[in-house]
Formats: structure tokens, sequence, C-alpha cells
């Protein structure tokens, strides 16, 4: 007669394999988690440029090694490039940093200008504040931006104390980006794999869309910041803004990181205005007026063109990703949507007819008398 297992005995068998696989998963997300960040900005990065690869490979005699040292090299003067540029304005205008600073003690504030109090909602209350900050004197300017300079070098201090955090995070990147390029297809098997081995067919469908969505999005955002920075660069070059190529850097830094280029091209407006160059200050409120609206709508467009989604869904995903997980959220936002989004579409669509040619029958036909 077979020997009965004991129950008790196999399910303290399974609740510890089921504990044993727990710690083992939470370990291991504990290990990966310094390079978690890293590595889904790499994600992005290829998935967004493996056809420049695929493309620069077939260019090179099919040898993927150089492909991948050029796009690696690439990727690191993205990033050096743009560094070493500011540097070198810093350095090069330290000397004017240092007489401005100086001059706030002397700086006496000119009366407000007549257009001012025309602009609807706040005009009136930015005059006051102008006169009362004007009839402080001399020292008036320094007292009111004191507190402000305070907050800005301890944000900056903070931001050069993580400086070196960043650029840690950014080689960790690149390499791992170098890695991505040169196993690409064996990853995007694997990825597949276990995305059929999780849910079949519509596990490797929903691993597809996810590719697609983030590469649209990628290439959605960075086109959209392209024409932004062309649109608000030459309206600094035609306003004749002083250092109209630095702001341009910063507005195209601004709107990769979804900011929009109001924060340099509001200034520049209102200092346009202040000089007395009232045609250079409509002109460049124009242009600005265009270049921060002009994503609103070339952004979705672009993103929809790679990935045949609904336009609310996309700018649902754009907009709540960032908000809630940041910018990393603007690429994992839409990607996340529109795998539900297919998931759900394809499991409301997948109903089993009934079965023969009749109609199904009603309760209330089921309860009629017969005859």
């Amino acid at each position: 007669m077979p020997q009965l297992r004991d129950p008790s005995r196999d399910l303290t068998r399974a609740t510890l394999s089921v504990g044993a696989i727990a710690a083992l998963i939470t370990s291991t997300v504990w290990i990966v988690r310094p390079f978690v960040s890293a590595f889904l900005w790499a994600t992005v990065i290829v998935m967004s440029t493996w056809p420049l690869l695929l493309g620069l490979q077939a260019r090179l005699w099919g040898k993927r090694g150089i492909a991948v040292a050029i796009m690696t090299l690439a990727l690191l003067l993205v990033f050096l490039i743009p560094l070493g540029w500011s540097v070198w304005a810093l350095v090069g205008n330290i000397d004017q940093i240092v007489a401005w600073v100086s001059s706030l003690d002397k700086f006496v504030m000119p009366p407000p200008p007549p257009w001012l109090a025309g602009i609807p909602l706040v005009g009136a209350k930015t005059v006051a504040a102008w006169e009362h900050v004007a009839a402080q004197g001399p020292g008036g300017v320094t007292a009111q931006a004191l507190p402000y300079a305070s907050r800005f070098i301890r944000w900056f201090a903070a931001q050069i104390g993580g400086a070196g955090t960043l650029i840690l995070q950014f080689l960790m990147t690149v390499i791992m980006c170098a890695v991505l390029y040169t196993k690409g297809e064996a990853a995007a098997r694997g990825v597949r794999k276990f995305a059929t081995r999780l849910a079949g067919s519509n596990g490797d469908r929903a691993a597809l869309l996810a590719a697609s969505s983030v590469r649209s999005v990628a290439i959605g955002i960075v086109v959209t910041a392209l024409v932004q920075v062309l649109i608000a660069g030459s309206g600094l070059m035609i306003a004749s803004i002083p250092g109209a190529l630095v702001l341009s850097a910063a507005v195209l830094f601004l709107c990769l990181a979804q900011l929009g280029p109001a924060l340099v091209m509001a200034p520049a407006v209102v200092w346009s205005f202040y000089t007395g160059s009232t045609l250079s200050g409509c002109v460049l409120l124009a242009f600005a007026l265009v270049s921060m609206t002009i994503d609103n709508v070339l952004r979705p467009i672009l993103i929809r063109k790679g990935a045949d989604l609904p336009l609310l869904l996309i700018f649902t995903g754009v907009i709540g990703g960032m908000i809630g997980m940041g910018i990393m959220g603007i690429f994992l936002g839409p990607v996340i949507l529109a795998v539900t989004y297919n998931l759900l579409a394809e499991w409301v669509e997948d109903q089993s007819e009934p079965e023969g040619d009749a109609a199904p029958i009603s309760a209330v036909e089921r309860l009629a008398p017969v005859g």
C-alpha cells in the first residue's frame, strides 16, 4: 500500500521555497538597485539609436565592433562637449561675473517702463513691487536679492556636490550602452522569450510594442527639442540678444528635460523690452510664443507616427509619466499605457462565439410557458 504524504510537510516545503525565492529576488534587487537608473537610460538610448547603429555597421563592411566604438564615442562627446563648453563659458566670464556681483551695492533701480502697467492681471502689482524696490535706494536691490542669492548658492553647491555621482552614472550608462550595442540581438531574443514564456504570443507582441513605443517617444522628444531650439535660437539671434548661442544651448537642455524654453525666452523678452528695443522685443516675443507652444502639437504627432496608438493615450502617458516618475517617466509612461491598452483590447475582443446559428436564449424566454 503506497505511503501517503504528510500535507503539513508539503506546506512547510512550499512555504520555505517561496520564502527562499522571495529572499533571492529581494537580494538581487538590492544589489542591482544602484545600476537600475543607468540601465534604464542605456536601454532607452540603445533602442532609440539602434537603426543608426545598423546603418553605420552596413557602411563599415559589417564590422559591428567599429560601429559600436563610434557610437560609444559619440555618446561620450554628447556629454563632454556641453560640459566643456559650460566650464569654458564660466571661466571665460568669471571677471564679468565678479564685477557684476560687486556692482549690486551701487545699482539704482530705474522707474518702471510705461508699458508694464498695461499688462493684464499682473501689471499693476508688478509696477507696485518695482516702485517699492526703487524707493529703497541703491541697497534695495541687494537686500531684495540676497535671500534668493543665498538659496541659489546652496542649490549650486548641492549640484556641484552631486556632479561626481552624475558623471559616474553617465559613464555607467555609456558602458551599458556599449554592451547592449554589442549583444543587442541576444538581449532582444532573451526579452522576447521571457515575454512569451510569461504571456504567450500576447507577451511577445507586448515586448515589440514596448520597443516601438520607446523609440517613438525618444524620436518625438529629440526632434521636437531640435525644432524648438531652431525657432528660439533664430529669435535670439534676430533680436541680437547677447550670448545667443549659450542661451540656445540652455534651451536645448531645457527642452530635452521637458521644462520648455520659457525659462530662457521669458527673461530674454523682458530684457529686450527693458533696454528699449521694442521692435526686437516684439519679434522675440513672437518667436518665444511659437517655440513654447509648438511642442504640444509636434511631439504627439511624431510619437504617433512611430506607434499607432490613440493620441490621448500618448499625451497622457508622456505628461503623467513625467509627473509621476520624473524624466524617465516620459519614456516609461507611454510604454506602460500602450502595453496595458493593447492587452485590454485583445482580452475584450477575444470572446468565444456561441455554438450554432441560434441566438442565445434569454432568461425571460426560459421562464415563459411552452405551447
